[in-house]
């Protein structure tokens, strides 16, 4: 079963059914009307407009609970890909990476990395003067060179932020929700603007409410382990600086409740209210709670940050791989897989799913922390030598330490905690990419036959692969592997529309993010990759394999 906690207005649509119109303490939220293996899909989003709550699933299915006239309506059953698919964009931006939900605006960006803007531009939500462009229905190009998009399903205004980390934003600034500072208190910012003043450090996320904005700042000091911070802007009611006026730039935002070890997760932002998630698994809350959205068992809204008492959840699976949603008027906790972007940071990920680790070590306190013995073996110095000292380093150290030492060998970042780095140095090869890490393991075929544990059966062929690599590549059996409930036999045959010469260059690239020299490209094979890249569901890295092969063809 899911683990989705629910509290706040139950009501257009009605989530809960024989719950009253406002459920002010976490519940345990259930899919109505489905049948029990739809109910063990587990959640990958959630996201809500003023008439409609969707859940879309790992296994890429989703449900729609719409507000209806008839209070019997059933949910209905939604492809959120096709409607996604529908959506075009220039012809050279094949892959939309990320779509991000406005109160009327919804904001794409391309594999390209250009953003695009959908709807409204009442307030220049899209970046530009509301004379000359009110709204449209096609996209429409907003700036390119960007890495992220924030908004908020409530909110009439939007970050972009490009590669080297300068933030922009447009749209509603009544209450200083842009964060531009005092100088600038247009009610309207119609022109995309830079944002000065931003806290130092890396930016990770911001979440926008209908009047205030909340960002997320990560600590970059070598000397540290990385801390993160939350800043916030704008409405003086929901913005968590206790200050009984507006504040027009970011402003850290302090409370007793975040503790030293202590770190911020996840948070989200509803119309008027926020809740953060931390490491030491406390759920944290302020603004308004009309409709019981901060969950404390009342209808009083908070100017100040509070602790929100939860039921018991399987923390024992990390509180890592809980999120928020925060919607208009309603709030939901809920457990979901991770979802991964690039090798470095899908090692650390898989490293935090122990059904994926299967050689153990022990730490001084006697815990037991598992890491992949595949990975193990190229990314320390090829030697079982080197097994046995990393063992005996595990054995010194605490289990957070050991955590970060396994971190910082599967990611080869260093930063991540120097003085630990100092240890273990010697017995890494520091030197080697993850890329050349997948590279060498396809390589060396024969010696890794027992650590491939999955077969791909085609015209009578059999190729075998690491479950972990193909977790890493395909959002196919990321969602086949990851789920609870999908079938996890270890054959799968849908792939006859591919010729040999085509599936090489798949398997090719699954392992090292290349193509091989000796591969002629045809037009033919060009045609076959579209039809593999579907079959695949493949990550799309940057290079991505569609470009890769384009640029050979053309070469």
């Amino acid at each position: 079963m899911n683990d989705c906690l629910f509290f706040g207005s139950n009501q257009k649509p009605k989530l809960i059914k024989n719950e009253p119109e406002k459920i002010t303490k976490p519940i345990q939220f259930k899919f109505e009307n489905e049948n029990e293996n739809e109910n063990e899909k587990q959640i990958k989003q959630i996201s809500t407009g003023y008439n409609s709550t969707i859940f879309l699933f790992e296994n890429g299915k989703a449900i729609e609970y719409l507000n209806k006239n008839d209070s019997n309506q059933n949910p209905s059953k939604i492809q959120i890909e096709e409607n996604i698919q529908k959506v075009t964009v220039d012809k050279n931006d094949r892959i939309i990476q990320d779509i991000v939900s406005g109160g009327f605006s919804i904001y794409l960006l391309t594999s390209n990395q250009n953003a695009y803007g959908i709807g409204s531009n009442y307030f220049g939500q899209l970046g530009f003067d509301f004379k000359t462009l009110e709204e449209t229905e096609k996209p429409i190009l907003m700036m390119k060179n960007v890495s992220k998009i924030f908004s908020g399903n409530s909110s009439n205004h939007v970050f972009l932020l490009n590669s080297n980390q300068e933030l922009f934003g447009c749209g509603d600034n009544e209450f200083g929700q842009l964060g531009l500072g005092e100088s600038r208190k247009e009610t309207k910012i119609q022109k995309l603007t830079k944002i000065q003043n931003i806290p130092k450090g890396k930016i990770i996320d911001i979440k926008c409410g209908y009047s205030h904005s909340i960002m997320l700042i990560e600590n970059e000091n070598e000397n540290e382990n990385p801390k993160r911070k939350l800043y916030s802007t704008g409405d003086y009611s929901c913005n968590g600086l206790y200050k009984n006026k507006d504040t027009y730039e970011f402003t850290e935002i302090k409370t007793s409740l975040f503790e030293n070890d202590d770190d911020i997760l996840d948070f989200s932002i509803g119309r008027y209210h926020t809740l953060i998630l931390t490491s030491n698994s406390k759920l944290i809350g302020f603004g308004d709670n009309e409709f019981g959205q901060l969950g404390t068992g009342n209808t009083e809204t908070k100017s100040i940050l509070i602790q929100i008492e939860l039921p018991k959840l399987r923390f024992n699976e990390n509180i890592s791989n809980y999120h928020l949603y925060c919607g208009n008027n309603n709030s939901f906790l809920y457990y979901s897989p991770p979802s991964f972007s690039n090798l470095e940071e899908d090692l650390i990920k898989l490293f935090e799913r122990k059904e994926f680790c299967n050689i153990s070590f022990k730490t001084k306190n006697g815990e037991i922390i598992k890491a992949h013995k595949l990975i193990l073996k190229y990314r320390l110095n090829q030697n079982q030598n080197e097994i046995e000292k990393l063992q005996e380093i595990i054995s010194n150290k605490s289990i957070k330490e050991s955590n970060q030492i396994f971190e910082m060998i599967y990611s080869n970042n260093s930063k991540i905690n120097p003085k630990l780095y100092s240890e273990i140095k010697e017995i890494i090869n520091s030197n080697e990419k993850i890329e050349e890490t997948m590279k060498r393991i396809y390589l060396n075929e024969n010696e890794n036959e027992n650590e491939k544990d999955f077969i791909i059966e085609r015209k009578e062929k059999q190729y075998k692969f690491p479950k972990l690599i193909l977790i890493m590549r395909s959002e196919l059996y990321r969602g086949m592997f990851l789920s609870v409930t999908e079938d996890k036999s270890n054959k799968v045959t849908d792939y006859s529309e591919l010729s040999d010469k085509s599936f090489q260059i798949f398997e090719y690239w699954i392992y090292s993010n290349q193509i091989k020299e000796e591969i002629q490209i045809t037009q033919e094979i060009i045609n076959e990759i579209e039809i593999g890249i579907d079959y695949f569901q493949l990550n799309q890295t940057n290079p991505n394999l569609f470009d890769l092969i384009i640029n050979k063809f053309k070469n």
